[in-house]
């Protein structure tokens, strides 16, 4: 008797973040877990144009996804940056409460300034950054940034030092989860890949849709 061909399916994936769900293709749900998607939000944002990476997530029949990038397409940021004007740029590394993420703040002032003020302004905007985080899960991080929350925080801070035509978050990754998360996900593969010592049939390769 022939064997039943296995064949690729499309399993939603929600997205939280957005509230919205996507769709993979796979043999089976398990296999996506782990795997990074691109989602673009340029439609959702009304023309700015930012590209958020997502892991999905499993947990028997649900699959789900949380971020862990966003970031500013350059021509969108190129396009803010007039003439007559200066930009400001920085990248470091801040801790939330469950995760260690690089943010990299993008400011653009009204007018020329100086070294000095453009210095003042990568310091203020860093020191507050970092402070922020420090209060923050990663999720809620994400979820102010695109709500333009942070932006508005911060440029009213800068403001005492330089008035500013834009104020975003070019990118913002996270790095590295708590060590609570890493441990979860660890002992998940290790419960996995005991039942495929065991007879369970190993998974296969990622799908296309899936990086």
């Amino acid at each position: 008797m022939a064997q039943a061909k296995h064949k690729k399916r499309f399993f939603d994936v929600e997205i939280p973040l957005i509230g919205k769900e996507t769709h993979l293709l796979a043999y089976e749900s398990k296999e996506l877990d782990g795997k990074l998607i691109k989602y673009d939000l340029t439609r959702i944002l009304r023309g700015k144009s930012v590209i958020v990476q997502l892991i999905v997530k499993t947990d028997g029949d649900k699959i789900t996804s949380i971020p862990r990038e966003i970031k500013l397409l350059p021509y969108y940021l190129k396009r803010m940056v007039r003439k007559g004007t200066d930009y400001v740029e920085d990248s470091f590394l801040a801790e939330c409460k469950n995760a260690v993420v690089k943010i990299k703040p993008f400011l653009v002032t009204r007018r020329k300034v100086s070294r000095a003020v453009r210095k003042a302004l990568r310091k203020k905007a860093r020191d507050e950054l970092i402070k922020y985080a420090k209060g923050k899960n990663a999720n809620d991080i994400f979820e102010e940034i695109l709500k333009n929350k942070i932006q508005k925080e911060l440029s009213l801070n800068l403001k005492k030092i330089y008035p500013l035509s834009l104020c975003e978050i070019r990118i913002l990754k996270v790095e590295k989860f708590a060590k609570d998360e890493e441990n979860s996900d660890e002992r998940k593969k290790s419960t996995k890949k005991k039942s495929e010592e065991s007879g369970g049939e190993p998974s296969k390769e990622t799908p296309a849709q899936a990086e």
